[in-house]
Order: C-alpha cells, then sequence, then structure tokens
C-alpha cells in the first residue's frame, strides 16, 4: 500500500484478502519500506508474514524480494551477536 506525499513515498506491506478491492482495510500490517532513505529502510516482522504465508497468503515478487533481504540481514546480525 503506498503512501506519503507527491514524489516521496513510503510503502506498507500489508496482508489483505484477494477478493477484496486493493484498497481496503489491511487484515494485518507486516511492516513498511522507504526508499528514500540511505540505505532504504525496510522492517517486516518475518513471525507475522510466516503466520500468513502458511495460511496461504500469496506474496507478490517484490514483497517476496523484501523478506528476503530482511531475513539475510537478520541473520548475519543474529551470527554477529553469538561471537
Amino acid at each position: 500500500m503506498r503512501l506519503g506525499a507527491k514524489k516521496k513515498p513510503f510503502y506498507r506491506i500489508i496482508a489483505v484478502d484477494s477478493r477484496k478491492p486493493r484498497e481496503s482495510k489491511a487484515k494485518d500490517i507486516l511492516g513498511f519500506y522507504n526508499p528514500l532513505k540511505e540505505p532504504p529502510e525496510i522492517e517486516v516482522d518475518l513471525e507475522k508474514a510466516n503466520y500468513w504465508l502458511e495460511r496461504g497468503a500469496q506474496a507478490s515478487k517484490t514483497v517476496r524480494s523484501l523478506i528476503n533481504k530482511v531475513s539475510k540481514t537478520e541473520k548475519i546480525t543474529n551470527q554477529h551477536s553469538k561471537t
């Protein structure tokens, strides 16, 4: 879901029923993506995302790539904190 002002996009990553219109009420907010920050700010609640994916939700290509980036970053962070 795109938010923000003109020329200043900000996106929410949401779970929504596919039978509803695109701009309908979200079932759950999973995170956000701000492409204007350097580096782009991505925050995804992986537990919520896995919950919805296990129940048959289908992530778009873009959301899948954002989830992969966050999960890779989280793995690297966990490895550094263990050492």
